[in-house]
């Protein structure tokens, strides 16, 4: 029986978008991302803006069925929902973000109108990345996971994340997918796109060579306590003193250590009701020891009734920093009345918590002020710019506990390496459950502690200073380029050849 060609393309586009995963970690076979980008483009050629939608929605629950299949583990076994609603969110989850290529394909097709030119290289690359960054800072408050430029980390088009930073390197890898395409397909104009290939890849091998920040001081000994509390034992009241002695006792077998950082809320229980008891005096003993503290856990204010998702530092410098990007349906609920209602009904219940201020002061520890984020937040880059100039590190406390042995740590650990690269700056990554990690300034693992394994990572780091061209500047250069672009292909029109 044979396959006809317009069934051929939809199973070689549902193929690709399982490649385009592959190419991000724990797999990390880079070259993929392009390869299965130029599939993805080839595919577009010669259709409708119908047929088009149609392919970009089968690559999209290619990717995103394979790359975010870890929603099922966090709504399942530690959400309370049964398999059968479980596996239905968790579809509805990858089925909508799969829209997003879905409507890169039927605009880009509608743009090109069979243009064989310079539009039919450009419009797709530029569109793709404009819905990249749609998705990733603006949908249910941003969805970064599985953007093009995190699959690059360790390839030559890393040189450009320091300049252009995720959308413009992102850009590059989906123009690379496009030129290749249009080589193989054509035939023509292929000694100028192929010198335009090697020329975008050899620059980014050359930025690479560049170091944009320069060291502050004298190197700071860290350690980063990864407590391994089970997610579904982590709340439950006849732990909480348990939990609370493990890392005090681990805090204590490492007080040479200038900074020690715990991983978000590894003190299960609000902060009034261990301020007194437990925070105060362990701020004395570090004070004393000339240590800096860096914990974390929820904070409830009575007043207004609101709670904040925290991170405090303790001893010479005490400060409470309040996560400001929450993370939606699991910190707050969107869309709602009709959110509560349906998870209510399932039996999935969330804590509602309020953001903090933007404009919150920096915590400082070990000397120097430093970058916080709160698990999500080390998405977004944006966040880690903020007062970048003032800041020596950068320090991201995590619990991906929710998400149990699948590919999610992975991908988030992916993430926090990409800020360390924009910003030229160390990160210290602590995490419940892994993966718990120190970052240096290029992006580098340095040391990664084990998975599921109660660990302190020791290390020594170096405060940088300095700022990198996306530090200073940020997305609104790669953005305005972008929209230029588009503009300018929408009223671009081949010229007609005259015949005699």
């Amino acid at each position: 029986m044979l396959i006809s060609s317009k069934t051929y393309s939809n199973l070689l586009v549902t193929f690709a978008g399982i490649l385009f995963t592959l190419a991000f970690a724990p797999f990390d076979q880079h070259y993929l991302a392009p390869v299965a980008l130029s599939l993805l483009f080839t595919c577009w050629q010669k259709t409708t803006p119908r047929q088009a939608f149609f392919r970009g929605y089968l690559f999209g629950l290619g990717s995103f069925g394979v790359g975010v299949s870890w929603v099922y583990i966090s709504i399942h076994d530690f959400g309370g929902a049964n398999p059968l609603s479980s596996s239905l969110i968790t579809c509805l989850f990858f089925g909508f973000w799969a829209l997003f290529p879905a409507l890169v394909g039927y605009i880009s097709v509608s743009i090109r109108r069979d243009d064989q030119g310079l539009k039919g290289i450009l419009v797709m690359p530029v569109v793709w990345l404009l819905f990249e960054y749609f998705r990733g800072a603006w949908v249910l408050d941003g969805f970064p996971w599985l953007q093009s430029a995190y699959s690059q980390l360790d390839m030559p088009l890393a040189g450009y994340i320091p300049v252009l930073g995720v959308y413009g390197t992102g850009f590059l890898v989906a123009l690379t997918a496009s030129t290749g395409a249009f080589i193989f397909q054509h035939k023509k104009h292929w000694p100028f796109l192929s010198l335009l290939l090697i020329a975008i890849w050899t620059g980014g091998s050359l930025l690479k060579t560049i170091k944009w920040t320069h060291p502050l001081g004298n190197p700071i000994d860290v350690s980063l306590i990864q407590g391994n509390i089970s997610q579904d034992q982590k709340w439950l009241p006849e732990n909480k003193l348990k939990t609370l002695m493990l890392y005090k006792e681990l805090t204590e077998a490492n007080w040479t250590s200038s900074v020690i950082v715990w991983p978000e809320t590894s003190i299960p229980a609000y902060l009034a009701d261990v301020h007194e008891g437990f925070l105060l005096p362990l701020s004395r003993a570090a004070e004393q020891h000339k240590t800096d503290l860096i914990v974390s856990l929820p904070a409830y204010d009575e007043l207004t009734n609101e709670k904040y998702n925290t991170v405090m530092t303790l001893g010479k410098d005490s400060a409470l920093y309040r996560k400001k990007h929450l993370l939606p349906f699991g910190e707050y609920l969107p869309w709602q009345p009709v959110s509560g209602f349906i998870l209510n009904s399932l039996g999935i219940k969330l804590r509602n918590f309020t953001p903090g201020n933007k404009n919150q002061a920096l915590l400082k520890a070990g000397g120097y002020s430093f970058i916080t984020s709160i698990c999500y937040e080390d998405a977004f880059g944006d966040l880690s710019i903020t007062g970048l100039s003032e800041a020596a590190y950068l320090v991201n406390v995590t619990n991906d506990g929710w998400f149990g042995h699948s590919i999610e740590p992975y991908q988030h650990l992916q993430m926090a390496r990409m800020r360390a690269l924009e910003t030229g700056r160390f990160m210290l990554r602590a995490t419940n459950t892994g993966a718990t990690a120190v970052i240096g300034p290029k992006g580098e693992i340095i040391q990664q502690a084990p998975l599921f394994k109660t660990t302190v990572l020791n290390e020594s780091i170096i405060p940088m200073i300095g700022i990198t061209p996306y530090a200073r500047f940020g997305d609104l250069p790669s953005l305005i380029v972008l929209l230029i672009l588009l503009f300018s292909l929408i009223f671009y029109t081949q010229p007609k050849v005259i015949r005699n």
